[in-house]
């Protein structure tokens, strides 16, 4: 997509960097995309009533079957390009929280449509196509690294 192909201004939407402490060490939860089977962390739009940490708690249940407690505040953000339904492109800017994960689930509402993969951070970081996101698993690796703990 190009620059005339997207929408003047990025649309909004919260996502959840899910994570969990292993013996092997810390691993993040990456999901596919429905519509190209990209790697990508769960992710969604807003939703009316909901603040934007419990979107991102929403959307990691509903996509990955994962449940756990979001930070209040983001962690970061990435932008990327989307063909919408309607045949335009947008740009999408994702506000993303980390989420320590409590629990899963074999059972959820999208378990059928995705697949998912926990790894480390690094290992994560390759399987993305988005830059900036990249970057985000990166520094939440660097971050486990330095502090050596996972909150």
């Amino acid at each position: 997509m190009n620059e005339i192909d997207v929408y003047p201004r990025p649309i909004q939407q919260y996502g959840a960097l899910c994570f969990r402490n292993t013996p092997r060490g810390p691993r993040v939860l990456l999901i596919t995309t429905r519509e190209t089977g990209r790697w990508m962390i769960p992710k969604g739009w807003p939703i009316s009533g909901l603040k934007p940490r419990k979107v991102a708690e929403r959307e990691a249940w509903e996509e990955a079957g994962v449940i756990g407690r979001a930070k209040k505040k983001p962690f970061g953000e990435f932008v990327y390009d989307k063909l919408m339904q309607n045949g335009n492109g947008a740009r999408l800017v994702v506000a993303v929280f980390l989420l320590q994960v409590r629990r899963c689930r074999k059972r959820f509402p999208e378990m059928a449509e995705r697949e998912s993969a926990w790894l480390t951070p690094s290992e994560a970081a390759r399987r993305i196509e988005e830059p900036d996101l990249e970057r985000l698993l990166l520094k939440f690796g660097r971050m486990v690294e330095r502090t050596g703990r996972l909150r």
